[in-house]
């Protein structure tokens, strides 16, 4: 596989949330605004390029007895950095998503990414994964984050574009589902034309 065609598959072909339907839970908790749905992807990019990389790197010297530990240690270091800078640059942000950030540590898609891409390929074509499949959680979030404030509140990135309120309930937790089951059943509408 190319270089390009591993940075490009977690856009649609294996994204995480829309196609393998990963990490969820900080999906549907994190996307009741645009800016916090972006944030949260990116703060995850960062730790799955450096993870996917720092892995890659170390897969030789790694015993297969302690491979798993070994990753949620190198993720949580990764982890480690995200919450610091988030706490220092973007308080506001970080307040928001509050025990969100931590939890990566344990976001299946990082994980998964490890065992599955990281631990087998080169440092370069697992930086390239993860910063795809980064990018790809990115854009769903993304893009879930901006349809629930949308159709929610009426505004996008916290700017009111309709007087009064939306519909309240895909500021809630049942609208979330409802956003990300209409978001993949899109998505498969587009794979199967």
């Amino acid at each position: 596989m190319n270089q390009f065609q591993n940075l490009t598959k977690g856009f649609l072909k294996e994204n995480p949330i829309l196609v393998l339907v990963l990490g969820t839970c900080p999906t549907l908790a994190t996307t009741t605004s645009s800016l916090n749905g972006m944030g949260m992807g990116i703060a995850t990019t960062f730790v799955l390029a450096g993870s996917n990389a720092v892995i890659a790197l170390l897969s030789g010297v790694i015993p297969d007895k302690v491979r798993i530990p070994a990753f949620i240690v190198i993720i949580a270091s990764f982890v480690t950095i995200v919450d610091l800078i988030m706490q220092a640059y973007v308080p506001d942000l970080y307040k928001t998503l509050g025990i969100f950030i931590p939890l990566i540590v344990v976001n299946c898609i990082v994980l998964g990414r490890a065992e599955a891409f990281a631990c087998k390929n080169s440092v370069t074509s697992s930086l390239i994964d993860g910063i795809g499949m980064g990018l790809g959680f990115t854009m769903a979030l993304g893009i879930l984050g901006a349809f629930r404030e949308i159709v929610g509140s009426g505004s996008i990135f916290g700017h009111k574009f309709i007087s009064g309120d939306g519909i309240l309930v895909f500021i809630l937790a049942p609208g979330a589902f409802m956003a990300l089951g209409y978001l993949i059943a899109l998505v498969n509408r587009i794979k199967k034309s």
